[in-house]
């Protein structure tokens, strides 16, 4: 609902409850405050109109011009009585109920609080133009009636001004309550888009790292099934290995499978969790770091890949976590990438740099001979998802086929002195 849709010019928009227009079974339904007000109300303009009849019987006779007759007192009366009872109503109805008992104020004395207490809500739930319209109005009738009904104690003159007067501070005080009721719909809404939006956020912020968990996991899958393929082709082109060696790729294939199954359960688990529940309720597993690089080559050397691995890296023992842990996965799929594209390369890693210099890394192999299809396939964002994690760490990556007609990977990531 927009605040313009909301503002208290509005007959159902109450005191103590904002009703929305749209639902006509709560549009007039009064709260508990709204009672208390109501009832205070009729209660104040009721005395105030058998105070006003007593008054003008006993000063009758020295008004003798203005209520000649009893019966013009005791139908003044009535007409108090009557716009008290529409009090009850003056919700639902403001400007009317204002405008059809416009005329009284012409001469009613008995009817005076009632009447105000119309038009004190016609300008706490109308617009102002409509307020100063009735205000305009009053100041006509204010001047007929200080003839019609003059103060024996005042002059005609003294008498407009004290009408004028009371009417611009019920106007004052009228205008004050609805522009304060303006700010607290405001607040309100401000303070419920604001929850909203920071409940926007936390989704936002548990969606991005579910989506990072799972890319995570599509690196080492990657890695894994495509060390699981390599040594299935060994067996597959030598089946009259030695027993030993075909026991041991065996076992790796078994061990690598179980890893992989493992950690595509993790991944299924983080895709299908419920917002709620991707708060992890116990530790996460250690994450790779710089000093995991040498397993990662050796795991690769094990399923048969040549590699050359070249550490120059300067206090490699303080690279900061999430350094080490982006120069890992950028090593774990240029292997992976040399294991689908150029089996049977050689693979050069080398790492260099260290404080305030930077970490470079670059994966380096041989361009394959003819054009060949990957016997390993995969999904492409590799290493889209490594250039991600490397623009969001502040480095740069660069790949692809280089002068000597090599594909080269290589990035550079900050490391701060």
């Amino acid at each position: 609902m927009s605040r313009t849709a909301v503002v208290p010019e509005h007959p159902w928009l109450l005191p103590g409850a904002l009703t929305p227009p749209g639902d006509p079974a709560r549009r007039h339904r009064r709260t508990t405050r709204d009672w208390l007000v109501d009832v205070l109300c009729f209660l104040l303009s009721l005395g105030w109109v058998v105070g006003a009849t007593a008054d003008a019987f006993s000063a009758r006779p020295q008004l003798s011009t203005a209520m000649p007759y009893d019966w013009m007192v005791a139908a003044d009366a009535v007409l108090g009585l009557v716009v008290t009872a529409l009090l009850w109503v003056r919700r639902r109805w403001p400007v009317g109920l204002a405008v059809a008992t416009l005329p009284l104020t012409l001469f009613s004395m008995a009817a005076g609080v009632p009447l105000t207490i119309l038009y004190f809500t016609v300008v706490v739930h109308r617009r102002t133009a409509v307020a100063l319209a009735l205000t305009g109005v009053g100041f006509a009738t204010n001047a007929v009636f200080s003839y019609l009904r003059p103060d024996p104690h005042l002059s005609y003159w003294e008498t407009s001004a004290w009408g004028l007067v009371l009417t611009l501070l019920v106007l004052a005080w009228g205008m004050f309550v609805r522009a304060r009721r303006q700010l607290v719909v405001s607040l309100r809404e401000r303070a419920e888009r604001a929850e909203a939006e920071q409940q926007l956020r936390v989704t936002q912020a548990r969606q991005v790292e579910r989506t990072r968990i799972a890319r995570e996991m599509h690196d080492v899958l990657a890695h894994r099934i495509s060390l699981l393929s390599l040594h299935a082709g060994a067996l597959e082109f030598r089946p009259d290995a030695a027993p030993e060696e075909i026991a041991r790729a065996a076992g790796v294939i078994r061990g690598s499978a179980h890893a992989a199954l493992q950690d595509l359960r993790e991944v299924i688990g983080v895709l299908r969790a419920e917002p709620a529940a991707v708060e992890p309720a116990a530790p996460e597993r250690p994450q790779p770091t710089l000093g995991d690089v040498p397993s990662l080559v050796d795991e690769s050397r094990t399923a048969g890949v040549r590699v050359d691995l070249r550490d120059r890296v300067d206090r490699a023992e303080q690279v900061p976590a999430a350094v080490g842990r982006s120069a890992y996965r950028i090593v774990q799929e240029g292997l992976t990438n040399a294991r689908k594209h150029a089996p049977g390369v050689v693979v050069s890693v080398d790492l260099g740099g260290g404080p305030a210099e930077g970490l470079n890394v670059e994966i380096r192999n041989r361009w394959p001979v003819g054009e060949r299809t990957p016997e390993i396939p995969g999904a492409g964002t590799g290493l889209v998802g490594i250039a991600e994690r490397v623009h969001l760490a502040g480095g740069r990556l660069t790949h692809g086929r280089d002068e000597s007609g090599d594909f080269r990977l290589a990035a550079w990531l900050p490391w701060p002195a």
